[in-house]
């Protein structure tokens, strides 16, 4: 058996999450269906993290392991070929050794959050962004979210289905930028909660719509209590960018 690490690129509209279920399509059920038709193997997908109905990857590390011996590339265009027209596409391919894993081996996570800030709607990036109409205010964002980096109990802003044993976490960056009408939100982290980053975006909205003042975050986040948590932002404008894994294991 020869283990092979996946990029992928994705598109989360039309998946019910990225991990398999009973109730509607998923990617991996659409990248081990693309490899049972190649092999003939019954192929299991492991990948860095999680994503929700809705939310896309602009590079998810997952691996599979496949008994017929093929060149990393050619396993690449090969998937690829089978995994149309669904929206999700092998960017990079690369044989691993048996002890690396694409969750397991992963010392850190990325993502990115996309916001429109503009009065008319949503075309060309409807499903890839949240639409905000009201003006927001990203330095106030921005100087708020500092509140939230470093290691807290994330309670308040983590799903109540999240099957988490710990709620502490360290966040290792949240920064908050305007590029045009565009307000992006980058976070970084070893690992995060099930809805985290939403819960941290959604919060963080309510203060550049000054609805809610930075004080006001602080004390959501002390309260530990997910009662607390002012706004939950929606799945489209989330992206996994990013897996980090140690050197000698990339």
């Amino acid at each position: 058996m020869t283990r092979y690490a996946l990029t992928l690129e994705y598109d989360g509209g039309p998946f019910f999450g990225l991990q398999r279920q009973d109730n509607g399509p998923t990617v991996q059920q659409a990248v081990e269906e693309a490899a049972h038709a190649i092999t003939g193997e019954t192929v299991r997908m492991h990948a860095a993290g999680r994503t929700d109905s809705g939310v896309h990857a602009l590079a998810m590390v997952a691996h599979i392991e496949i008994a017929r011996p093929f060149d990393p590339f050619r396993l690449m265009e090969a998937l690829n070929a089978k995994l149309r027209p669904d929206p999700v596409a092998v960017i990079a391919c690369a044989a691993k050794p048996d002890d690396w894993h694409a969750r397991f081996s992963c010392i850190g996570r990325a993502y990115e959050y996309r916001i429109v800030n503009r009065r008319p709607p949503l075309t060309l990036e409807r499903g890839k962004a949240w639409h905000v109409n009201r003006p927001l205010d990203a330095a106030a964002m921005h100087q708020a979210a500092q509140l939230l980096v470093g290691t807290h109990d994330f309670t308040t802003f983590r799903s109540t289905h999240c099957q988490a044993l710990d709620p502490v976490k360290t966040l290792e960056q949240l920064d908050v930028s305007r590029q045009g009408e565009q307000v992006i939100i980058r976070a970084a982290a070893r690992s995060f909660l099930h809805h985290q980053v939403r819960s941290m975006v959604g919060t963080l909205a309510l203060v550049g719509l000054g609805q809610w003042t930075a004080q006001q975050l602080a004390e959501a986040l002390d309260a530990r209590d997910r009662a607390a948590l002012g706004l939950n932002a929606p799945p489209e404008g989330l992206y996994f960018v990013r897996a980090t894994y140690p050197p000698q294991t990339e």
